[in-house]
C-alpha cells in the first residue's frame, strides 16, 4: 500500500517557472489527501535565483526539500542524486517546466495502487510545437536504439514516471558513471504501464537542450547500451579488406594479360581518402568506448552536494 509519494525535480536555471510549478503541483496534492507528498528539488548548479527560490519554498512548506550541487553535473546526475536521497513508497521524476503534467499524477497513483504494475511511465504521442527536424531525428533514434540494444526505450518516452520503491533501489544499484536513464529504466525490467499524452509547451523560461546537445545525448545512449557500433567498425574492416584483395587480383591479371599500366590516379586518390575516412570513423567509434571506460575506472563521483536541507543526505556518490 502506498502512503508516501516523493517527487524528484531536477532544476537548472528555472527561476521563472518554479513558482508556477510549485503552485500547480500542490493543487494536485490537495486533491489527494490520502497520500503524504514530498518534493525533492535538485539544483544542478543554476546560475540564476533558482536556489534562493528553493530556500524560500522550503521555509514555508515542510514538504519541500532541496539538494544543491557544487556545480552543474547534468540532469542525469541530478536524477541519480534524487534517487539516492529519496525515501518514499512511490517515487516520481518530473521536469520543473510543466511539460510533465502534474495532473497525470492521480491516474498514475491509481494504476500503481490498483493494477499489477511496478511503474507508470509517460510517453508523448504528439510533438506539436517542436521543430520538424528535431522530431524526425528523435523518431529515428528511438527506432535505432531498440534495434541494436537490449534496452526497451519506447518512442516518445519521458523521464516522467512513477515507480515503486523496489524499482528505485534497482536504479540506485546501477551506479555507472555514464548514465542514460531512459535505457536504465528499460534495462532493469519491472512491469511498466505506458500512459500516453499530448505534448505540452513549457510554462515559462527557455529549454536547456540544443539540437546538438540532444545529438550528443543520443550518441551517449547508443554507446551506453549497445556494442553494435564496434561491430560495424569490425565488419567495415573485413569488407574493405576483401575488396582490396579482389582489386589486387584484378590489377595483377590485367597487367599479365594486357601489359597495361594501371591508369586512374585521381580515382585511386579518391579511394584512398574514402578508406582513410572509414578508418578514422572506426577509430573514433573505439575512442568513444575507450573514453567511457576511462571515465568509469577513474571512479569520480556523479555529484557533489554543497547545500541541502535534507536530513542525513548522501552528499557525494
Amino acid at each position: 500500500m502506498i502512503k508516501t509519494v516523493a517527487l524528484i525535480i531536477p532544476c537548472y536555471n528555472e527561476q521563472e517557472v518554479l513558482p508556477v510549478f510549485y503552485k500547480t503541483v500542490t493543487e494536485v496534492f490537495d486533491k489527494l489527501p490520502q497520500y503524504a507528498f514530498k518534493l525533492l528539488f535538485v539544483n544542478d548548479g543554476s546560475r540564476d535565483e533558482t536556489l534562493s527560490i528553493l530556500r524560500d519554498l522550503a521555509k514555508k512548506d515542510s514538504r519541500v526539500t532541496y539538494l544543491s550541487f557544487s556545480r552543474n553535473f547534468g540532469k542525469e546526475a541530478a536524477m541519480y542524486a534524487g534517487f539516492c536521497n529519496v525515501d518514499a513508497d512511490a517515487v516520481a521524476v518530473m521536469d520543473a517546466d510543466l511539460q510533465d503534467p502534474p495532473s497525470l499524477l492521480p491516474e498514475m497513483l491509481s494504476i500503481l495502487e490498483n493494477e499489477d504494475y511496478d511503474s507508470v511511465a509517460t510517453r508523448r504521442v504528439t510533438r506539436e510545437g517542436e521543430p520538424p527536424i528535431r522530431s524526425f531525428f528523435a523518431r529515428r533514434f528511438y527506432r535505432l536504439i531498440n534495434r541494436i540494444s537490449d534496452a526497451d526505450v519506447v518512442d516518445g518516452a519521458r523521464d516522467f514516471r512513477l515507480m515503486r520503491r523496489e524499482m528505485v533501489e534497482a536504479i540506485v544499484a546501477m551506479s555507472e558513471y555514464n548514465r542514460f536513464s531512459k535505457g536504465i529504466f528499460g534495462w532493469i525490467g519491472f512491469k511498466t504501464k505506458w500512459l500516453p499524452y499530448k505534448n505540452v509547451e513549457r510554462a515559462a523560461g527557455q529549454t536547456k537542450w540544443s539540437f546538438w546537445g540532444l545529438v550528443k545525448y543520443s550518441i551517449d545512449g547508443i554507446t551506453n547500451f549497445s556494442q553494435a557500433p564496434l561491430s560495424i567498425a569490425s565488419y567495415s574492416g573485413i569488407v574493405f579488406m576483401m575488396i582490396a584483395f579482389i582489386m589486387v587480383i584484378f590489377v595483377a591479371v590485367r597487367r599479365l594479360i594486357f601489359g597495361d599500366p594501371v591508369a586512374g590516379w585521381a580515382s585511386t586518390i579518391c579511394i584512398i581518402l574514402f578508406i582513410a575516412g572509414i578508418q578514422l570513423m572506426c577509430i573514433g567509434i573505439m575512442g568513444q568506448y575507450m573514453a567511457k571506460t576511462y571515465m568509469e575506472v577513474k571512479k569520480r563521483p556523479h555529484f557533489i552536494i554543497s547545500e541541502t536541507n535534507c536530513e542525513d543526505p548522501v552528499k557525494i556518490r
